[in-house]
This record gives C-alpha cells, structure tokens and sequence, in this order.
C-alpha cells in the first residue's frame, strides 16, 4: 500500500485514481472516507471517554483512602462510583466503581443490594478474566451469608483450576463449615492447600492451616490432677553382691 506525506500527494492519488475508475463508482469513494472519518471520531471519543473515567476512579480511590483512615464514611465516594456506573457503563472503571458501591452494601449489611451490584460486574466483565472471578468469590461470601448457600457453593464449584483456586476452594469450605458439614468442609480446605501449594499467593497459608487444624484437632495427653490414673514408674533394682549373700 502507498503511503502519504502530504495532503496535496493524497489528493493527487485521488485524482489519478478518479482518471483510472471513472465516476460511476463515486459512492463507494464517499462511504469509504465517510467510515474513515467516523473511525477516527470513535478513537478520539473512546479515548476521552477512558481519561474521565480514569480520572474519577483515581479520584473515587483517594476518596476511600481517606474513608479509611479517618474511620468515617465520606458520601463523595459513592457518588463517584454512581457515575462511573452511569456515565461510563462500558468501561472496566465502572465495573471497579459497582464493587465499590458492593463492598459499602456489605458494610451496611445491605446484602441484597450487594448482590445486585456484583451481578452486574458479572454481567460486564470477561468470563474467566481477574475481574469476573474476584466477583464471583465475593459474591458467593455475599449468597452465603444471605443464607443462599448452595447458590453460593455453585458458584464456588466453578472454578477448579488456575491462579484463583486456591481461593474459590477456600471459600468452599467456609461456606461447608457454616453449614455444618465438616467432612466436606475439610476435603475443601485440603484441596485448597493443594492447590495454594502449586499456584500459592492467592490465600494465606497460615490461615489455611489454621483451618485445617481446627478441624483435625489432636490435643495433648496431660494427667489431671488428683486423678486415679498414675505415669508409670520403673523400679530400679540395684544388683546383689557376693557379700551382701
């Protein structure tokens, strides 16, 4: 393909291009420039679009920085991330600003508007991709502790490999054991240290095993005092000797 440097060798391109093909395909020449003309529109559009929406999520994060260190809640926060919502739904901002807007329901103890909020994520972002798949662990947490939780452990029973197994069979097992059901919360638990152990840096490992020793407790044998049950003792015998015969 030729290419340009000056509007002028464009134009005579066109001319000489106009000698060759005559007029009567005039139309295609209009519909083709008209698409690169609004192509360019679009990029410089879809550019200014992502720089508001960066700068009001950079603006909504020092927001719940300050949140976070005076201990109070700051209204601006959650109208920033409205907006992110609102003015800019097709960006990833605007998914960072409904998780936002989740994590300040469940500080609320708004659950159901928490599990709103993350199914839209759900709705927006890649399947598979980082985003969707901390969504999808936060609002299994969400489900459970609405007392949804075999919508929860569905959710939960998704994922089966990669970087986040770790923590899906984690939360696996919390979910079990808030149900109850030990056994099964221990088999998730140890497929999440397994798990940890290959791919690692998603869950605490300390924690993990805390889990795990909570529900494989061996405690130590010790007497209690004044009890019937003495330690053993072994008797020493000196050995006779001739004169002592």
């Amino acid at each position: 393909m030729e290419t340009y440097d000056t509007e002028e060798e464009q134009v005579e391109a066109l001319r000489r291009w106009w000698d060759e093909n005559g007029r009567s395909i005039i139309l295609a020449v209009i519909v083709a420039l008209s698409a690169g003309f609004g192509w360019q529109q679009w990029k410089g559009y879809d550019q200014q679009n992502s720089e508001g929406a960066s700068d009001i999520y950079q603006a909504m994060l020092q927001s719940v920085n300050v949140e976070r260190s005076s201990g109070e809640k700051n209204p601006v926060t959650t109208e920033m991330a409205v907006q992110l919502k609102s003015e800019y739904p097709g960006t990833t901002y605007a998914q960072f600003g409904a998780l936002q807007l989740a994590s300040a329901a469940v500080a609320d103890n708004d659950l159901a508007e928490a599990e709103i909020q993350l199914r839209w994520v759900l709705s927006k972002a890649d399947k598979g991709g980082d985003i969707a798949q901390v969504t999808e662990l936060r609002l299994a947490r969400v489900l459970a502790a609405a007392g949804k939780a075999e919508q929860a452990l569905e959710i939960l029973q998704g994922n089966s490999s990669g970087q986040y197994a770790a923590s899906y069979a984690m939360a696996r097992g919390d979910v079990l054991l808030e149900q109850g059901r030990t056994d099964e919360a221990r088999d998730a638990y140890g497929d999440a240290r397994a798990a940890a152990g290959m791919s690692g840096g998603q869950v605490s490992m300390a924690t993990l095993d805390q889990k795990l020793q909570s529900l494989n407790p061996q405690p130590a044998r010790t007497l209690e005092a004044g009890s019937d049950t003495e330690a053993p003792t072994t008797e020493i015998v000196e050995p006779v000797t001739e004169e002592e015969e």
